[in-house]
């Protein structure tokens, strides 16, 4: 069976997996990503941590999920805060230098979205659009089994939408951008404005949802804005489904009918019975890295 390398670049650790055709993780290496070096130490060690693999010369390719947007065509992170030192830097090209495999990358919420859409939630699908709902919010679109970057590669980031122009000025982002509304973030952000300023996590906000009236209106708010960002979702996309993944949606049995009702509420009738489905993987960047040759024809 064909095997392919997916690796989860991050600001913290770096992980490297031997994945198969099926999406089947077979071995995982752990490193830290010295994410402050120099280029050529960040790059050193993610090749080490690669050559730890067994076998890893037995794969087709290589592929990386990295933090941020990305130039798919030139293979580079076009604005990496987290590891400076990768800023439009040649990754997939010295890479593929080092390892004589060909080399794909793409930012870690397309990632996850390739993943669930080819052997997770979303497979079988011809158009899958995967929503996460972390610390912040991301999405992908994924079409015949392959992502969709669009020019620049920002198709399908969906941060900084305006869900509502009546809103308070946050940060950089849009007045009423969804990330600043209904993401992670900003949910222990109104929890410690309305609730508690000790809030730390959403799950605290979601604990006090049949206790506390502002935490019900805070996940009641969070699930209409989530319900008017896919209802313009679907006017452009109209996707066979929808997925949601990230950490906020393990408390979707919270706001998940509330989000769909105010969706329904907002979109032609024949895109009411959108199905939205909840992401199945759980190492979703490691097997989409993996994903990512596979899905250019590797």
């Amino acid at each position: 069976m064909n095997t392919y390398i997916g690796i989860d670049l991050g600001g913290t650790n770096i992980r490297a997996a031997i994945v198969d055709e099926r999406g089947h993780v077979h071995e995982v290496v752990k490193r830290d990503s010295k994410a402050l070096e120099d280029a050529e130490t960040i790059i050193n060690n993610l090749v080490e941590c690669i050559q730890e693999l067994p076998n890893y010369e037995k794969a087709l390719g290589i592929g990386l999920g990295v933090p941020g947007p990305v130039d798919v065509k030139e293979g580079c992170m076009l604005m990496a805060t987290n590891i400076p030192a990768l800023t439009k830097y040649p990754l997939k090209k010295v890479l593929e230098a080092k390892l004589s495999l060909p080399v794909f990358l793409d930012n870690d919420a397309n990632v996850a979205g390739l993943a669930e859409a080819l052997v997770g939630a979303g497979k079988g699908k011809d158009v899958v659009y995967y929503v996460t709902q972390s610390t912040g919010i991301g999405g992908a679109l994924i079409v015949h089994g392959k992502i969709v970057s669009g020019r620049v590669g920002h198709a399908g980031e969906i941060g900084n939408l305006i869900i509502d122009l009546h809103r308070d000025h946050i940060n950089h982002l849009n007045v009423g951008a969804i990330e600043n509304e209904a993401s992670g973030r900003a949910l222990i952000r109104k929890g410690q404005s309305l609730i508690d300023p000790n809030i730390e996590s959403a799950y605290e906000v979601f604990k006090l949802k049949d206790t506390h009236p502002q935490a019900r209106q805070i996940i009641e708010t969070m699930a209409f804005d989530m319900g008017t960002m896919f209802s313009y979702i679907a006017h452009i996309v109209d996707p066979d489904a929808f997925i949601l993944g990230g950490g906020v949606t393990k408390s979707s049995d919270l706001y998940f009918e509330t989000m769909i009702n105010s969706y329904a509420s907002k979109v032609h009738p024949p895109l009411a019975n959108t199905p939205f489905i909840k992401a199945q993987l759980d190492e979703p960047g490691l097997i989409g890295a993996a994903m990512l040759p596979k899905s250019q024809g590797v």
